[in-house]
């Protein structure tokens, strides 16, 4: 049930209803929903709330386009002075002659009446239809930006917990002279053997794509491996969680090739910090 929640918080739902997804996400979607009847209630909900805001913000065509559609209409039909008798009876002396029956136009008017009522609904139908597509944007945005607040809040809610956490222990690294003003705070729980940097707060240059940040931990003068990282312009409220370890005298990261190093380049140290 946590992936089908998931799934539905992702915003595609809402975007397959307003039809704006490729082919495949649509098969996707489409397949979540006959594999998932919590999908295919969440489809049902979406689309109900739509109708109800469209319901809700109707507003009646234009006097102006009212009236132009209807003068267009008007114009093609025939003028009832075309509709004359043209054929006379022809009489003997022995037949009397009939007056010609008068032409019934209450069919042509009803018809006229029709045309006209069709022609206003399908401008309110246009109108109701454009308002709903940028109601059903603005929905899309909304439930967006909902998602990336509630991301942001859970990060910054596993930050505090870490640091509110009597078991951890949080030490800042410090520039070893290579380049001056950096720093990493990395917090470890030697109970839980748990390591992690914060990388809201780190101050290190950009690395670039055949290079990455590793970080070490000195055990006995010797450097454990604990992972790498990047320093990229999006990490700004997440908390990282490197490889685990049960005693550590001290912490340092290095700049290495990209996959990592298996011994510290110590020439290449960027911040080093102890207890």
């Amino acid at each position: 049930m946590d992936e089908v929640k998931a799934y539905i918080e992702t915003g595609i739902l809402e975007l397959y209803v307003l039809g704006d997804i490729t082919p495949e996400e649509r098969l996707q979607v489409e397949a979540m929903i006959a594999a998932h009847p919590a999908v295919k209630a969440e489809i049902a909900e979406i689309e109900k709330a739509m109708e109800l805001y469209a319901d809700a913000n109707a507003v009646d065509p234009s006097e102006y386009q009212r009236g132009k559609i209807l003068n267009s209409l008007l114009t093609n039909l025939a003028d009832d002075r075309t509709f004359t008798a043209k054929n006379k009876v022809n009489t003997t002396d022995s037949i009397i002659s009939m007056p010609p029956s008068r032409a019934n136009n209450f069919y042509k008017y009803a018809f006229t009446a029709s045309i006209i009522l069709l022609a206003a609904s399908i401008i309110a139908l246009y109108q109701m239809h454009n308002q709903l597509m940028e109601s059903n944007t603005q929905l899309a945005i909304l439930t967006s930006q909902n998602q990336r607040f509630s991301k942001t809040v859970n990060l910054m809610d596993e930050q505090l917990g870490v640091f509110r956490d009597t078991c951890f222990k949080v030490v800042r690294l410090k520039p070893t002279g290579k380049v001056p003003n950096i720093g990493i705070t990395v917090a470890w729980n030697p109970v839980k053997k748990k390591v992690m940097i914060d990388m809201a707060t780190m101050k290190m240059p950009k690395n670039d794509k055949t290079h990455q940040y590793q970080l070490w931990a000195l055990v006995g003068g010797k450097p454990v491996d604990l992972g790498v990282f990047d320093k990229t312009a999006s990490d700004t409220t997440a908390m990282k969680q490197m490889k685990s370890i049960a005693s550590a005298d001290a912490f340092a990261v290095t700049l290495e090739p990209r996959g990592g190093s298996i011994n510290p380049t110590m020439s290449e140290m960027m911040v080093l910090g102890k207890f």
